[in-house]
């Protein structure tokens, strides 16, 4: 559906509603007008859908379409974008939605210039941006750069500007206030991730990055570091240290601490001893295990074998009467 705006009130708008839009003085026109050379019915519109035609009604009225004069009763076609000139009024043919597809385009222009922007927290602005350029003005006003329709916002509310790069809101004198972080502001600066308010609307502020809020990170020297994650000096309860000049400390001790370093684990040098030291005792202590059995074993086997022989010896010698 198409509308027909005055082009000096850019604000003023008419919807094109089948079947025809009369232009007249007379009170029961659809589109009054007052100025001189305007006659009671002075036209029409005829709407089909979008297709649009202009006749003059009366025989002294005069009208200009994109600057040629028209004939009273004969009919002219309209297009968007074209103007009507009626007795000092410019009226001019507008599609709402080709408007509505190039402001996007502006808007992504100016965020791309500023860097700073305004997100809708509402859900009736369906988490909408809105772009800023610097002295942007919200309000309820339609002279305002940024309108919303809301009852308790003032019609002109509150104004944005950039300084050197960083985003100040000032408050003109609203009656309901400007809030930043839930706090009420004359005039503040708002950095990104901020809440700005305005009455009951509610956005997050999109932005560049403060300087003083990045955050660095400082990576220690493997010395403090390795001081930091140093155990404590008292040995654990229960664990012995191997003697220094233990057989398995040549040995399997090189082995242990070998595998140790090579287990790729991040724990200083300082703690992989204790644990290498510790793994040298117990392998120490099971092999020491493992050779008393075998030694008790031999002289079990030796006893068994003595018992069967001298067993075996008294039975003969009682039942076949053998020399003992």
């Amino acid at each position: 559906m198409l509308k027909l705006r005055i082009s000096n009130n850019p604000k003023n708008t008419l919807w094109l509603v089948e079947p025809r839009l009369l232009i007249g003085s007379a009170s029961d026109c659809d589109l009054q007008l007052s100025h001189p050379g305007i006659e009671q019915r002075h036209a029409e519109i005829a709407v089909d859908h979008e297709t649009l035609t202009f006749t003059l009604l009366a025989d002294h009225a005069t009208a200009t379409v994109n600057g040629h004069q028209v004939k009273p009763g004969a009919a002219v076609v309209l297009k968007v974008d074209d103007r009507l000139g009626l007795g000092g009024v410019e009226l001019q043919v507008i599609d709402p939605k080709q408007e509505r597809v190039q402001a996007p385009i502006a808007a992504s222009q100016a965020a791309a210039a500023s860097g700073w922007a305004l997100k809708a927290n509402h859900s009736a602005l369906a988490n909408r941006v809105y772009p800023l350029l610097d002295g942007v003005v919200v309000g309820r006003s339609q002279d305002c750069d940024i309108v919303f329709a809301a009852a308790h916002l003032s019609r002109r509310h509150a104004q944005l500007f950039i300084r050197d790069g960083a985003l100040y809101v000032k408050d003109l004198q609203s009656s309901n206030g400007t809030f930043r972080n839930g706090q009420r502001v004359t005039e503040a600066r708002v950095k990104r991730g901020d809440e700005l308010r305005f009455d009951t609307l509610s956005f997050g502020v999109i932005g560049p990055a403060d300087e003083l809020d990045k955050t660095s990170i400082r990576v220690l020297p493997d010395s403090l570091r390795s001081l930091s994650e140093r155990a404590p000096d008292k040995p654990a309860h229960n664990v012995r240290t191997a003697p220094a000049n233990t057989h398995s400390a040549g040995g399997d001790g090189g082995a242990a601490a070998k595998g140790a370093s090579a287990s790729g684990t991040a724990r200083p040098a300082q703690m992989r001893k204790p644990v290498a030291v510790t793994r040298i005792e117990a392998d120490s202590i099971e092999s020491h295990k493992l050779e008393q059995p075998s030694a008790g074993r031999r002289l079990a086997v030796g006893l068994g074998l003595l018992l069967i022989i001298g067993g075996g010896l008294y039975v003969a010698w009682r039942h076949f009467g053998l020399p003992a």
